[in-house]
């Protein structure tokens, strides 16, 4: 009953968290921001409830992710695992032409706000995929979604068991550029979370592929991010 009453509250909230989002969001396109300073944003943009936009990352990991991805100058990317969009954020500043981000559930009212994500002036366009990253119709999707253009960035952020994992590599690395990258989010061999299982893949992936660790402290429970250049 107190989760129902919960829920509840969280919608009748939606419109007061929708005007304070858009504003945050105006906040963060009336300057021109460093990597570093978007990354803070992704970290927490200061949104509530179901407009709530966050990424659980560690800030040096996914700085050199991002500044990796910006050394791309990229034009698409695709993001597996939305979740509550701070990665979909980022990659929404660097993507000159397309960021399809896909997700199990769907987003929500938070759907209109990544849509918006791309700067004032962007050529990017934001798609938002919900369904199954593993399934035959859901990767035909994705495709159509690209409309034959080459991924310059792939990010994995979806499920972590380890077959699901390797499920999204081998069903969505052909859409990767030759000289592109392919990321993935927690392959630190400790992880604090039974169901996660990349570290596995990830240990089988090094030895097929040309790969680049970034992990802040070896001795870390949890996060850590991989990159398979292709």
């Amino acid at each position: 009953m107190k989760r129902k009453i919960r829920e509840i509250g969280r919608w009748l909230r939606v419109p007061l968290n929708k005007r304070h989002a858009f504003q945050r969001l105006r906040e963060f396109h009336a300057a021109e921001r460093p990597l570093d300073e978007i990354v803070r944003w992704a970290m927490s943009f200061g949104t509530k409830g179901k407009f709530r936009v966050k990424t659980t990352q560690i800030p040096s990991e996914i700085n050199r992710l991002a500044a990796e991805v910006a050394k791309l100058q990229p034009k698409v990317i695709v993001e597996i695992g939305t979740y509550e969009g701070g990665t979909s954020l980022i990659w929404a500043q660097l993507a000159s032409a397309r960021m399809i981000t896909c997700d199990i559930s769907p987003p929500g009212p938070r759907g209109q706000l990544i849509r918006a994500f791309p700067p004032p002036g962007s050529g990017c366009k934001v798609s938002i995929l919900t369904g199954d990253s593993h399934s035959a119709d859901f990767a035909a999707r994705v495709e159509k979604e690209l409309g034959g253009a080459p991924v310059d960035f792939l990010f994995i952020d979806g499920d972590h068991r380890e077959a699901g994992v390797e499920a999204d590599y081998r069903t969505y690395r052909h859409l990767v550029r030759e000289g592109g990258i392919i990321g993935f989010h927690d392959i630190a061999d400790k992880q604090d979370q039974p169901g996660n299982e990349v570290q596995h893949f990830w240990k089988r992936l090094k030895q097929e592929a040309e790969t680049q660790e970034i992990i802040e402290d070896r001795n870390q429970t949890g996060f850590g991010i991989g990159i398979v250049r292709v």
